[in-house]
């Protein structure tokens, strides 16, 4: 008998119900490839393109901010692969200005430019979907790996197709599957790991009869603990982060171990685990040097999560990100039906929680609570003790995800199935004449509808969401290029345009304007400058001769000295920091009444 499944629980749905959820599953396939290249390539992404190029920033800042006029377009020539360059230089990027970011996913995008990126830009008519189509594709391996997850841990085929289905329409995965960055192949190895690591403990704690019972040819355990050990290897190439993943497997297997008091092979289970760890680090090894050698650049690409914003903030955050798994439509951040309407969402995982916890084994439950808490209390303790936000980014709660569409879809299919038979934690199975009898008043024919329309409800939400997400054109997760689209319409619509901007306060702006290029129209015009005394020579005032100026995000000084020369600057977006510069011609006039004046 499997260790970890409920053996109690025999789920089996209605036929209509398996084909509905598999044209569902299909539907959410559709969705990560639905308006691909619509919505704003933000900040990150920008950085995940000129790394898989072979740029770095320094030398793209050396080459803009040169006090010149450019066109907008030629920004992009750092999007596409670099000439003569080739993977070192990607990893040399890396290396020396992102050393938290492992290099397999940036090597994975060059590979795939280098490849696909002429066909795939010709096809679509936009360079946004050669790497934008990359992350798309790994996420349809996390839904057949969903599927694996659920019937390891369930042994219910109906369930796991359930759990499959939910990730597939999750608002959350399929924001993430259509951005170029890391997190759909984080994703995809947190699942995949998960998988190995309980398949490994089966075979490991399964005496010889079951897993011949299991397996026409059992593997053989160290063939189980290398393959776990090479899952975890490419999840740290893929990010930091996975090693929270590693902690909830560590802690499940101590945690176990303790509640079976001992029942189980636990120096075999020690022995395979540490192992694969060990194994992983040592291949990890290399660019453990690499981050270790440049923390202090670390450090300060991420000082930003340094940032106190208080419990209240922090709390509003993990609501917004737990419930966007099912539901994700933004009414305002300090508008309260923005969290009215995802109460529901919360109250069905506290009890898809209670329930599991209620109604199988320890050795299930446990998975599950520790492949959640664990992640986030690693994250969520340190915010509350020292006043940082890592846990009020969503994406850094990737580990978390999976356990909770897990429990949910455990909950769900509990309560559709046509010959549910619950157990508590003595594991007595009740027969389903039984369950009749036992609470004649609760097993009446509304409660099947409710279960019903409580599943039809939270795939309504999930539609809902992807639906009005695909037709927007920004989104939450794009951050500080959140206003992108709404600026470059203002700039659009803007008589002879012509942006002014250095590289700011807080660097981020090379990241931004490169963004801000692909919604540009051609005849925009950029006046990059690396010293803002540039403002008053009288090759800047020639450039701005019939031309409407306009700073986007100017560092302090140069926005000081811009007000110095030209008066007040008025602010066109507040958000994006985008400010109308007075016209030269109103700038004359001034200087002119002013000579009238000291003459009179």
């Amino acid at each position: 008998m499997h260790p970890l499944r409920s053996h109690s629980e025999r789920i089996r749905f209605p036929l209509w119900l398996k084909w509905l959820l598999v044209c569902l599953l299909v539907l959410g396939v559709v969705f990560r490839f639905v308006n691909l290249n619509h919505k704003v390539y933000w900040h990150d992404e920008t950085y995940t393109s000129l790394r898989a190029a072979g740029y770095t920033r320094d030398e793209i800042d050396k080459e803009l901010f040169q006090n010149r006029v450019i066109a907008a377009s030629e920004l992009q020539k750092f999007q596409r692969i670099k000439p003569g360059s080739t993977s070192l230089d990607t990893l040399r990027s890396l290396a020396v200005e992102d050393p938290q970011h492992p290099p397999l996913y940036f090597l994975m995008t060059r590979l795939w430019m280098q490849i696909l990126g002429t066909p795939l830009e010709w096809m679509f008519h936009s360079p946004l979907t050669v790497t934008r189509s990359l992350p798309a594709l790994i996420s349809l391996l996390t839904l057949p790996a969903m599927y694996a997850l659920a019937w390891q841990l369930f042994g219910l085929h109906d369930l796991a197709l359930l759990a499959a289905t939910l990730m597939a329409l999750s608002p959350f995965d399929v924001l993430f599957a259509q951005t170029a960055r890391q997190y759909s192949l984080l994703t995809l190895m947190v699942v995949v790991s998960s998988y190995l690591f309980l398949r490994a403990l089966h075979l490991t704690n399964a005496p010889p009869a079951n897993r011949s019972h299991h397996y026409r040819k059992p593997p053989p355990l160290w063939h189980c603990w290398a393959l776990y050990g090479f899952s975890v290897t490419i999840g740290l190439y893929t990010h930091p982060f996975f090693a929270l993943t590693l902690a909830g497997h560590a802690a499940y297997v101590g945690l176990d171990s303790w509640l079976t008091q001992g029942t189980a092979p636990l120096k075999n289970t020690l022995i395979g685990f540490v192992s694969a760890i060990a194994g992983a680090i040592i291949l990890y090894f290399p660019w453990l040097v690499v981050m270790i050698s440049n923390a202090q650049r670390a450090f300060a690409t991420t000082d930003w999560t340094q940032f106190s914003p208080g419990i209240d903030y922090l709390l509003k955050l993990w609501t917004l990100s737990f419930t966007a798994l099912f539901f994700d439509l933004d009414f305002g951040f300090n508008n309260p039906w923005t969290y009215l309407a995802r109460v529901p969402i919360l109250i069905l995982i506290f009890a898809s929680l209670y329930s599991l916890c209620r109604r199988t084994r320890s050795t299930t439950w446990l998975f599950v609570l520790t492949s959640i808490l664990v992640p986030f209390l690693l994250l969520a303790i340190p915010d509350v003790v020292l006043g940082n936000k890592r846990s009020a980014v969503s994406r850094y709660l990737i580990s978390c995800f999976p356990g909770v569409q897990l429990a949910v879809a455990y909950f769900l299919a509990t309560k559709l199935s046509m010959t549910t038979l619950y157990s508590g934690r003595s594991s007595k199975q009740i027969a389903p004449s039984t369950a009749y009898t036992l609470r004649p008043k609760l097993y009446t024919p509304l409660i099947p509808f409710l279960w019903r329309g409580t599943l039809a409800g939270l795939l309504a939400g999930c539609l809902i969401s992807l639906t009005v997400s695909a037709l927007s054109d920004s989104w939450w997760n794009k951050d500080l290029s959140y206003a992108n689209d709404k600026t470059a319409d203002l700039i659009n619509q803007t008589p002879a345009p012509l942006i002014i901007s250095d590289i700011g306060d807080d660097f981020t702006n090379t990241g931004d304007l490169i963004s801000l290029s692909y919604r540009l129209n051609k005849p925009v015009s950029l006046l990059l400058v690396n010293d803002p005394k540039i403002v008053d020579t009288p090759e800047f005032q020639t450039s701005l001769q019939g031309n409407t100026a306009i700073a986007f995000r100017p560092s302090r000084k140069l926005q000081v000295q811009l007000e110095q020369t030209y008066g007040k600057l008025s602010q066109a977006i507040a958000v994006e920091k985008l400010w109308k510069i007075p016209s030269t011609k109103s700038i004359s006039e001034k200087k002119a009444g002013k000579i009238k004046r000291n003459v009179k």
